[in-house]
């Protein structure tokens, strides 16, 4: 029993040393039948601190959803009524992103687009705000959000923001990181000198609860993102780990040794209202809720190896969910409640796989891979991954068919989260 415990620890850090550097996004895959979009230069952007226009064909081609077609001209969405749509229709676009950038008195940046329908013509959709400077690559995301949701009915996950862990082992320093999706604008949340596992952002994308070895043995934070205070959620004896909040962002399920076994938990997300679920020999570790609160997913080796398994968020009898290969861990269950993503070792390989919960159809996305997390719109998975000698964050859709890899130039990261969409 007490070796899946070891096992599931060492998986999750095995992975990894420093990254110092900003990430940068391979893509190796595209979606099919993409749809084509022109993104034409928005008038005056070169006033802003980020070429918006480039922020948002970067987003939009990361996706793979979407073939990118370069207008050729600046075009600003004053202009959109008198631009000759037929003109790019026939060199393959079925919609043009048009825009401009304005300097206000204040400092500010006025942002406004248009997204142009070149097949029916007229317009499909427009967006305008006024940010401080620090926000023009943020509104940028929020366009690029605006078109892929008009365009492919689901919403865009560009303006939210992943979290994960850095190592630099020679210095005996971890640091917890929060970056926009794309890698840029990365703060550094808490850091010291001791393993730091686990982060998991809270509903309303305020907070990142965390386990911290700093004392000496697994202890679960809670950090304010705003604020930059922290208050401990958990340091029951014995260790403390797993944390994974509720939908409504009120309770937390943590898996705790308390009582000599690994057992699941739920705790108030004020620290206090330690409630268990689980009473069995076996070890039950990694607990994650569903998409409506109901039910709670774990790792279990009750069956006499790691399996994820299924109960009431009350507690009560168990049922086994994953059944093909001896070694499954990691559950992940997506924002719709449709998919399950989890880790399994098949043939010695640690890979990711995802399975539709309605009909248990499995799918294998991607090998060498740990630490899945969805995005909130459910349509992509990033996760961990070593290669070429060091660790990276990885993004696959949850058909198989789009694949990036985030690198840094120096050093490793691990332990990916994706923050909810902001409110």
């Amino acid at each position: 029993m007490k070796k899946l415990h070891i096992l599931l620890f060492s998986v999750s850090l095995a992975i990894g040393t420093t990254a110092n550097a900003q990430i940068q996004i391979e893509i190796a895959g595209v979606g099919s039948n993409q749809i084509p979009v022109a993104i034409a230069a928005f008038a005056d952007e070169s006033v802003a601190p980020d070429k918006v226009s480039a922020v948002i064909r970067a987003d939009l081609e990361r996706s793979g959803v979407f073939k990118v077609i370069d207008a050729g001209q600046v075009i600003s969405d004053a202009d959109a009524g008198q631009v000759n749509l037929s003109a790019f229709k026939a060199s393959g676009a079925d919609a043009l992103v048009v825009g401009s950038v304005a300097r206000q008195p204040d400092g500010r940046f006025a942002i406004r687009y248009k997204l142009l329908d070149t097949v029916k013509g007229g317009e499909i959709s427009q967006l305008g705000g006024e940010v401080q400077p620090r926000y023009t690559r943020l509104q940028a995301h929020r366009i690029a959000d605006d078109v892929y949701e008009k365009l492919t009915g689901v919403r865009g996950i560009f303006s939210t923001r992943i979290a994960y862990v850095k190592e630099d082992r020679a210095a005996s320093r971890f640091a917890l990181a929060v970056a926009d999706a794309d890698g840029e604008n990365e703060i550094i949340a808490t850091q010291g000198k001791e393993p730091i596992i686990s982060p998991a952002w809270s509903p309303d994308g305020m907070k990142v609860a965390y386990v911290s070895m700093e004392n000496r043995k697994p202890v679960v934070y809670l950090q304010d993102l705003m604020t930059g205070r922290r208050n401990v959620i958990s340091n029951q004896k014995g260790n403390n780990s797993a944390p994974s909040w509720s939908p409504d962002g009120s309770t937390l399920a943590v898996a705790l040794s308390q009582d000599g076994n690994t057992e699941i938990y739920t705790v108030n997300s004020s620290g206090s209202g330690h409630r268990r679920l689980t009473n069995n020999p076996g070890i039950d570790t990694e607990p994650q809720f569903s998409a409506d609160g109901q039910t709670i997913y774990f790792t279990s080796d009750r069956s006499g190896g790691p399996q994820i398994y299924k109960m009431s968020v009350s507690g009560g009898n168990a049922t086994r969910v994953t059944f093909n290969g001896n070694y499954n861990i990691s559950p992940r269950v997506s924002s719709d409640g449709k998919t399950l993503a989890w880790i399994s070792q098949r043939g010695g390989a640690f890979s990711l796989y995802a399975m539709d919960l309605a009909s248990g159809r499995e799918l294998r996305l991607a090998d060498g891979a740990t630490e899945p997390s969805f995005s909130p719109n459910g349509k992509y998975i990033m996760y961990a991954t070593k290669g070429g000698g060091r660790v990276s964050l990885a993004v696959v859709s949850v058909d198989g068919r789009v694949k990036q890899r985030l690198t840094t130039k120096a050093g490793n990261i691990r332990e990916p989260s994706w923050g909810p969409f902001m409110k």
